[in-house]
């Protein structure tokens, strides 16, 4: 039987050291006191016009206030969702129907999150067509492919700030000049980004923007979509007129209140926060690269999330490595396997990685919480499990 840990301290027996932050984040204390009144008592319904409503709709708006505030928007940019996928979706749907008129083009990357890939596809299947950039093998989107690839016609290009799985950042900024160039709107997942990097909407040059607050210590359940002032999306759910008619359906009050404060959180302490996640993954890489030979850091060298590892251990499977990290360490690998072997990332495939090398390839991700303790501890962990493999697939290699 697992431990599950509580306060996430690898220092505890027992208890895995928790190296797997872009997958969700705990909740911060800060957060959780933000959210707790509306657990306990604060259970307006934001659309009542009584002292309750008025109560929930004034934290609804300040939370909209925080979410701005942490992109440089506007309040009234920010449309509340169940999360990043939602978010995602909007973006991508409400601007396909609401300007199918002027074009049915769409433009995407291999390497996008599935929340945005399958919405292609299913856009694609619905009489849209439907263009996925190549990456070069550190993950980065050249501009001047996109730029080739517009054409009239073209009414949107999705392109994420940083990867989930290699942590590459892209040059938004550049990719939305050349789109607004041919008259098509900019979206960006910024889910990885918000809280590790500067994440500002005029800087970026963006229309559409998605957040998921699991990803920055606030809770699962609950995201938000910027809207660029002036920009039209076809309604993404149908009811009353909540979210400005966006979106219907009565907020969230309570997970709101908490995106809002995690997003005020990860404005006020930015640069503190990607100061200590970079001290603690330039340790783990340090560390795990003198000790173990043939290690390939997959992604860019050095515009990559300050958080993110991906690192391939040559001659070793990914599920077997994590297998026996189980107990020790959390993390994300980077193949999975099924019946007939192991299938590796399509993000890696798309990167041009090598099949020997994808197989093994493993996310570490650290967060505010990621202790050098921590670090150490896991590193010796993660090197015995590495020479308990390679030990193992000699023995495999000898029979």
């Amino acid at each position: 039987m697992h431990m599950i840990p509580q306060n996430l301290s690898g220092a505890t027996l027992n208890r895995p050291i928790y190296l797997d932050y872009n997958a969700t984040t705990p909740h911060a204390r800060e957060v959780v006191a933000a959210m707790r009144p509306y657990l306990e008592g604060r259970f307006g319904n934001p659309s009542s016009a009584h002292v309750y409503g008025r109560a929930a709709r004034e934290a609804v708006e300040l939370a909209r206030k925080q979410v701005a505030a942490a992109l440089g928007a506007q309040p009234d940019e920010i449309v509340f969702t169940s999360g990043g996928t939602e978010s995602n979706n909007h973006a991508l749907k409400g601007a396909a129907l609401a300007r199918r008129e002027q074009g049915r083009h769409l433009i995407t990357s291999a390497i996008e999150h599935p929340a945005v890939l399958e919405v292609c596809a299913f856009l694609e299947a619905n009489g849209f067509e439907i263009t996925r950039l190549p990456v070069d093998e550190t993950g980065l989107v050249d501009p001047s492919v996109l730029a080739r690839t517009m054409r009239p016609g073209t009414i949107a290009v999705s392109i994420m700030h940083a990867n989930n799985e290699v942590g590459t950042i892209q040059p938004i900024r550049a990719l939305a000049d050349i789109a607004h160039a041919h008259g098509a709107l900019l979206h960006t997942d910024a889910a990885q980004s918000l809280g590790k990097i500067p994440v500002d909407v005029d800087d970026l040059g963006v229309d559409l923007l998605s957040v998921a607050g699991h990803k920055v210590y606030a809770p699962k359940g609950v995201g938000a979509l910027y809207i660029r002032s002036g920009v039209t999306l076809e309604r993404f759910m149908h009811g009353a007129g909540h979210e400005r008619g966006l979106r219907a359906g009565t907020e969230n009050v309570m997970e709101i209140v908490g995106l809002g404060q995690a997003c005020e959180v990860a404005e006020r302490d930015l640069e503190k926060n990607r100061a200590h996640l970079q001290r603690v993954t330039d340790q783990l890489f340090g560390l795990l690269s003198a000790r173990l030979p043939e290690l390939r850091l997959n992604g860019h060298p050095e515009k990559r999330l300050p958080n993110t590892l991906n690192l391939s251990f040559l001659g070793i499977e990914s599920p077997r490595l994590l297998a026996l990290l189980d107990d020790h360490v959390a993390l994300s690998g980077g193949s999975a396997c099924h019946s007939g072997g192991v299938n590796t990332s399509p993000v890696l495939a798309a990167m041009g990685v090598a099949p020997d090398w994808a197989v093994g390839a493993v996310r570490f991700s650290t967060g505010r919480m990621t202790t050098p303790r921590e670090i150490a501890t896991a590193v010796e962990s993660v090197v015995g499990a590495v020479e308990t493999c390679r030990r193992a697939s000699s023995c495999d290699a000898a029979q």
